[in-house]
C-alpha cells in the first residue's frame, strides 16, 4: 500500500494570479505539495492557507546559488514564502511542500519547502502559520502556464 495517496492535481492553462485547493479532506496526517513551474512575477511564490492574511506566519530560510549562501527569517508575516529572492520566477523550479499534522487542532502548523531552480539555486525553509485550525484550503500565487501540481495525503 502506497503512503501518498493522490489528493487534487492540476495543470495550469493560461498564467493565475492564484490557485487554490479547498475542501482539503482531513483523512490524512500530513500533506505532501509539488509543484513544478514558475511563478509569472518577480515576487516570491508565497502561500496562504485557509485565507488567512493576518501577520500569522513565520519563517526561517537558508539559500545558496553555487557561490554564496545567506539564511534569515521573518516573524509576523500575511504568508508563508516558498522561495527567497525570485530565485523561482525565471525559469522552471520544482517545489516540494511537506504539510505537517495539517488537520490537528491543537497544535500549529508547521511548513517544511525544498525548492530548486538549476539556473539560479536552491532553497530550503521551515515555515509556521500559528493556528491551531486545520488546514481545510490552500493558496500559492502569480504562476505562470505550464505549472502542475499535485497534492498527496501521507495517512
Amino acid at each position: 500500500m502506497s503512503t501518498y495517496t493522490p489528493v487534487a492535481s492540476q495543470t495550469l492553462s493560461a498564467s493565475a494570479s492564484s490557485v487554490t485547493f479547498s475542501n482539503i479532506p482531513q483523512d490524512y496526517t500530513d500533506l505532501i505539495l509539488v509543484f513544478s513551474g514558475s511563478a509569472s512575477t518577480s515576487d516570491d511564490f508565497q502561500i496562504q492557507v485557509n485565507s488567512d492574511t493576518g501577520s500569522n506566519y513565520s519563517r526561517t530560510w537558508l539559500t545558496g546559488n553555487g557561490s554564496t549562501a545567506a539564511s534569515s527569517r521573518g516573524t509576523s508575516q500575511s504568508y508563508m514564502r516558498v522561495d527567497q529572492n525570485g530565485y523561482l520566477s525565471t525559469g522552471i523550479s520544482n517545489i516540494i511542500i511537506h504539510f505537517m499534522n495539517y488537520s490537528n487542532t491543537t497544535t500549529y502548523k508547521t511548513l517544511l519547502t525544498r525548492a530548486n531552480n538549476a539556473n539560479n539555486g536552491v532553497n530550503a525553509e521551515v515555515n509556521l502559520w500559528r493556528s491551531t485550525a486545520a488546514i481545510t484550503s490552500i493558496s500559492i500565487n502569480s504562476l505562470k502556464a505550464g505549472t502542475t501540481f499535485n497534492l498527496y495525503g501521507i495517512l
